[in-house]
């Protein structure tokens, strides 16, 4: 049965055949919010199982890799090389309210999961497909991870490189996880003009599109007006209200002064710099930015002289001047923010409840039940065929 009796979901199944992560992760947040999510899986299953044999993980260890995207769903395991798993595949999509995959397109019409077969035999379902460079184009067949098509090939990484710097590499998952937020809203969508309609449809998102999502105020500059990126240095930055500085005790902060003629003042009055309130040569953004290595170089001086914590203690006297402290993880999980905002997730699993991180949308009308835990490989597979066969009489 379903993760979860309540939420907005309940009532939807979901087929998903999806690995790694860019279409699971979408999953996850569907068996979240109350979908059924039956998962898929080969005989050996999705290879993200596998990746706690490279990191090191213990076989009785849960894999913060893997669970996490794949937690509330239930395994079945089919071999689609067969026609008995084929079959089987068949029998739950034509079950199902929407079928999501991460799978090539080629690989998909080879088993005959395409979406065009899929929808004239079904023409209720939501197709929700996840692609590394769309659906046309000369490299629309090219498998893709969100290190090449997302992060790499989408423009992210080198803004992000500074001037004779090393490329950055990004997180793991960063750019699948921003699909899954896009799996998540497109079959939202799709099933409500379902219920408007009475038609399924296919609905696709790509790599490619969501990183230029992302970095859309830097595409937008050339589209618009055909110039380029800026590239920034802390050290010239042209407002020093809107930079990062390192406290006395290395820790960093940064200062979100966005309206800069209305937060300079703040920042002056807090320091008691009377020098730079009665300097004429101060006055305007213009006037600061003329002279921001001086200023931000005097900054950084001033804010080494205390700790991060003294510095909050006195930003905080100001509620009307923005900042925030750089955080490392641990920084953030022992932020009490952090909690209140619901970051933390705990999920039943066999052996004990789980904490990890919750996707980030609520329902306050409509809150669901409690998670599960990850299924292991196949844990559901006589469980769903027995309700195949129950269905088919």
């Amino acid at each position: 049965m379903a993760a979860s009796s309540s939420g907005p979901m309940t009532g939807v199944r979901v087929v998903e055949l999806g690995i790694w992560v860019a279409a699971p992760s979408g999953g996850a947040m569907l068996a979240d919010w109350g979908a059924d999510v039956v998962k898929i899986e080969a005989p050996n299953g999705d290879p993200l199982r596998q990746i706690r044999d490279a990191v090191g993980l213990a076989v009785h260890e849960h894999c913060p890799y893997f669970e996490p995207e794949n937690r509330g769903k239930r395994s079945i395991v089919l071999d689609l090389r067969s026609e008995e798993g084929r079959t089987a595949a068949a029998a739950l999509v034509a079950d199902a309210d929407v079928f999501l995959t991460n799978l090539r397109p080629a690989a998909l019409a080879r088993l005959g999961l395409d979406h065009d077969t899929l929808l004239a035999a079904h023409p209720g379902l939501v197709y929700a497909l996840v692609t590394g460079y769309g659906l046309e184009g000369p490299d629309a067949a090219a498998g893709a991870y969100d290190m090449g098509a997302f992060w790499a090939r989408g423009g992210i990484a080198e803004l992000l490189t500074t001037e004779g710097g090393a490329t950055p590499i990004q997180r793991s998952g960063m750019g699948d996880h921003v699909a899954g937020l896009a799996v998540a809203g497109m079959v939202s969508a799709a099933l409500l003009s379902r219920t408007q309609t009475g038609r399924g449809q296919l609905v696709t998102t790509s790599l490619t599109r969501l990183a230029a999502w992302q970095i859309s105020t830097d595409y937008n500059l050339r589209l618009m007006l055909d110039r380029p990126a800026p590239r920034t240095d802390r050290h010239t930055e042209a407002s020093p209200v809107w930079n990062n500085y390192r406290a006395g005790d290395g820790k960093a902060f940064w200062l979100i002064g966005v309206e800069a003629d209305r937060h300079w003042p703040t920042l002056v009055r807090l320091l008691g710099r009377d020098d730079w309130a009665t300097d004429p040569g101060l006055g305007t953004r213009a006037q600061r930015a003329a002279r921001a290595a001086e200023l931000i170089a005097e900054l950084d001086v001033v804010f080494a002289t205390r700790s991060r914590a003294e510095w909050a203690a006195l930003f905080d006297t100001e509620p009307d001047f923005f900042w925030a402290p750089v955080n490392d993880v641990d920084d953030a999980l022992a932020d009490p923010q952090t909690h209140a905002a619901g970051v933390v997730l705990e999920v039943a699993a066999d052996d004990r409840p789980l904490r990890m991180v919750n996707s980030p949308v609520d329902y306050l009308g409509t809150p669901p039940g409690p998670v599960r835990g990850a299924p292991t490989l196949g844990q559901h597979t006589d469980e769903v065929l027995a309700e195949l066969r129950e269905a088919a009489q």
